[in-house]
């Protein structure tokens, strides 16, 4: 039911990656727009130009094998994740979730913090045994093979994995983007399994209640802020969750066709001001951008956008998620939302106003994310 697992990719591949890289074909560019109309050129070029010459994809393989990586078999199909336990006696189990266009990738400097917190400078009885899958369609993961796979599902994936596979009754859960959206799911379905949750983006709303409270000045602005962006910002969201599959041609045969798609959100999403490179390296990116190569799992994660608008999945009106819930408010995300919206749809606990970072938060900010979780999850017992 449960195997180890290396990642070795074979020689081929990288030769492949290489001729294609060799043989892009460049677009023209109208240069006053910089990154408005989506990557900009002369920045892809460069990194294109380090991918070739600089970045060394096996060492960063061989820093991925350095965790303890496993292949599990679900109901569903294999499921790959890191299991990292830590040394401390009275560790807590900790599922963590990436979303899109992320990775578990996005976890190498968070893990060791969160499970020898001493080696960090932190304190023991703060240390977690970390699991850490690729999502169902993601780097490693079998994809879905059967419509309906949707959020909601993928939580249920998930807690078969805690809960069946590696035999944690009970359990903590953290995650942004997706992440956030099925580790809510998580909360709401299985609440006698799961004991807390942390966040770093917001995951589900529930349409209000008949007792519902009016909306405030703050909430009205945030909603209309949110709007906006929707409409100016979120393009990519509407392609994904209406003809994946024909996204998926190009950017699944053309690497530097993929990079374009997803450097943008990176530079786009984090808390940079506008240099990519203050946030995350160009190794750091180029890692990320691989894992969907070497898997070709691009199509395959972008149909996750697909099912959520198919199965339209909300809480019920007027419920929200009652596990004691931790929110860590970076001010590079994409949204910001007031802590009484959030309070609406979770039993917030723990909030915290971040000073930096964005929506890659485990990869810009891992100290002040591990420390915050590490803090909120501390008020949890996880045995009754």
């Amino acid at each position: 039911m449960m195997e180890p697992f290396k990642i070795a990719v074979p020689d081929q591949v990288l030769r492949d990656l290489r001729e294609r890289l060799d043989r892009t074909r460049w677009p023209g560019q109208v240069e006053a727009y910089g990154w408005a109309q989506g990557t900009e050129p002369g920045y892809l070029r460069g990194l294109l130009e380090y991918w070739q010459e600089g970045y060394d994809w096996r060492r960063h393989e061989a820093e991925m094998n350095g965790f303890d990586q496993f292949m599990a078999g679900l109901s569903h199909g294999r499921m790959h994740f890191i299991h990292q336990r830590s040394p401390h006696p009275s560790a807590k189990p900790l599922l963590l979730l990436h979303g899109w266009p992320g990775s578990v990738y996005e976890f190498h400097k968070l893990i060791p913090r969160l499970t020898d917190p001493p080696a960090q400078g932190g304190n023991a009885a703060q240390a977690f045994h970390v699991v850490a899958p690729s999502l169902p369609g993601y780097g490693f993961s079998d994809a879905p093979r059967e419509p309906g796979f949707s959020p909601r599902r993928m939580a249920r994936a998930a807690h078969e994995l805690m809960h069946d596979v590696l035999g944690y009754p009970r359990y903590l859960v953290q995650g942004g983007d997706w992440g956030a959206v099925i580790c809510s799911w998580m909360g709401f379905d299985f609440p006698q399994a799961v004991a807390g949750i942390h966040l770093n983006m917001m995951g589900l709303r529930a349409a209000p209640g008949p007792d519902s409270p009016p909306l405030s000045e703050e909430e009205k602005a945030f909603l209309a802020d949110a709007g906006k962006k929707m409409k100016e910002d979120m393009a990519y969201m509407a392609i994904q969750g209406t003809r994946p599959q024909s996204l998926g041609y190009g950017l699944n045969d053309s690497p530097v066709g993929l990079a374009g798609w997803l450097v943008e959100k990176f530079h786009a999403w984090t808390d940079c001001g506008g240099e990519l490179e203050r946030s995350i390296s160009k190794d750091e990116l180029l890692t990320n951008i691989m894992i969907y190569w070497v898997s070709s799992s691009i199509t395959s994660s972008m149909r996750l956008y697909y099912e959520y608008r198919q199965s339209n999945e909300s809480l019920p009106p007027g419920e929200r998620v009652e596990v004691p819930t931790g929110f860590a408010n970076f001010p590079g995300e994409i949204f910001n939302p007031p802590r009484s919206w959030v309070e609406r749809n979770y039993n917030i606990q723990r909030w915290t106003d971040m000073p930096a970072g964005g929506h890659f938060a485990a990869l810009e900010a891992p100290r002040a994310l591990a420390e915050d979780m590490a803090a909120f999850f501390a008020t949890i017992a996880i045995q009754d």
